[in-house]
């Protein structure tokens, strides 16, 4: 008998990033979004001395633990879940979303004529099963002006990003090089995600 084969995943993310990312190769999504009583956020929160690849792929955990959870509750048809979770580190600092836009501006002044590094994590939860994979990509920014810092931040851009910034915004015109994974930047790494999703058997239509 042959194994079984999934039409779809459950992405349980807000990012419509992810979600284009995951067309781009083929893959059909069905949005498993945290219910109003459940503290998402709360999920992301950092503890003190953790490492920054050790706290993405937690947190990442975390958040597969509370999509099976979500599933089971909603009764749905089973299928594999996918989640993900980005950050943005200065050595050992992690530089998650900005609480505002004073927070925001000083990450952006932290990055700005440096080399960073961004630690994507994904996770597919088959059943009981989990698999997972990390890609870290280096990052180099330009030296920045405090204009063009209070420019991007008035934007709104930079809000809901880990590091402040987004690749495929206006930001772009900053980074000078790039070593890893362009995707694996985006939110969701491409060619991990397709590894992960072609073991757990999920169709995948370019």
């Amino acid at each position: 008998m042959s194994l079984r084969r999934f039409a779809f995943v459950y992405l349980a993310s807000e990012s419509p990033r992810r979600k284009q990312l995951l067309a781009q190769i083929g893959v059909r999504c069905e949005l498993l979004l945290a219910d109003g009583n459940e503290d998402a956020e709360a999920l992301e929160a950092t503890r003190i001395g953790e490492l920054p690849a050790d706290y993405v792929v937690r947190v990442t955990r975390a958040k597969l633990d509370a999509a099976r959870a979500r599933l089971d509750r909603r009764g749905l048809a089973p299928a594999p879940i996918l989640c993900a979770d980005t950050t943005v580190a200065l050595g050992r600092t992690i530089l998650g979303k900005p609480a505002d836009a004073a927070d925001a501006a000083r990450t952006l002044a932290l990055l700005a004529g440096r080399t960073h590094r961004v630690i994507t994590s994904v996770a597919v939860g088959q059943g009981r099963r989990t698999l997972q994979r990390t890609s870290l990509s280096r990052v180099r920014f330009a030296a920045l002006s405090r204009a063009e810092i209070d420019r991007y931040v008035a934007s709104g851009e930079p809000f809901g990003k880990a590091g402040a910034y987004a690749i495929q915004s206006a930001a772009a015109a900053w980074i000078s090089r790039i070593e890893g994974s362009y995707t694996a930047i985006m939110g969701l790494p491409l060619h991990e995600t397709a590894a992960l999703l072609r073991e757990a058997r999920v169709e995948m239509n370019p």
